[in-house]
């Protein structure tokens, strides 16, 4: 009986030394593929594009996670934000993102908006109550409206506009691995997973 209980523990020991095997994904099911793919903006880095739009309620939910992932982040990926436009009304949120990285004040910007719509419900979808609240958060009010009425936002939103028709999405928040896959909570099984199905298509990517 010792004996026995003496094997089992050590395969035990065993099992749980072993390293575990990485989830699967499949490409249909949990992403799907983006043909043709789009160009990254460096080609020297993996790219992991989230599509969002500041009046989703599923992307306010959704930065708590991408924050966390954020911190564990490779070297090797780069992460770019891309502001959805399926509609004129996306407009405002798109140019007061691109108008608050052209100051170099993304960060200032990003979360403090997606809490001001979401947790203190503030109507901001219009051009004059963006600008007024970027002056709330610091963003200095001459400075942001000229960022953004700037022909280079301008620009900048007919990317966006651009990226939301070739990357095939049609909802958000989106992921967007290398330009080649998309990843979305219905595909990955809820927001929990879009992350992990990323981490499986980043290690595919790496391994090419």
């Amino acid at each position: 009986m010792r004996r026995l209980l003496s094997s089992l523990f050590l395969t035990a020991l065993v099992l749980a030394a072993a390293p575990l095997k990485a989830e699967q994904f499949e490409e249909g099911k949990h992403y799907k593929l983006i043909t043709p793919a789009v160009p990254t903006a460096n080609p020297d880095k993996i790219e992991v594009v989230e599509m969002f739009w500041f009046g989703c309620g599923h992307c306010f939910h959704f930065e708590p996670m991408i924050a966390a992932w954020l911190k564990k982040k490779p070297d090797d990926v780069e992460f770019r934000r891309i502001p959805a436009v399926f509609a004129q009304n996306w407009v405002p949120h798109a140019r007061a993102f691109y108008a608050a990285t052209a100051l170099g004040q993304e960060e200032k910007l990003h979360r403090p908006l997606f809490d001001a719509i979401h947790v203190d419900e503030r109507k901001l979808f219009s051009e004059d109550a963006l600008i007024k609240f970027a002056a709330e958060v610091g963003l200095p009010e001459k400075d942001f409206r000229a960022a953004y009425d700037s022909f280079a936002v301008d620009g900048k939103v007919k990317q966006a506009m651009l990226a939301t028709r070739d990357y095939g999405i049609d909802g958000v928040p989106s992921l967007i691995v290398n330009g080649k896959y998309r990843v979305t909570a219905s595909l990955a099984g809820g927001q929990d997973r879009m992350l992990k199905v990323v981490d499986f298509l980043v290690d595919k990517e790496r391994a090419r």
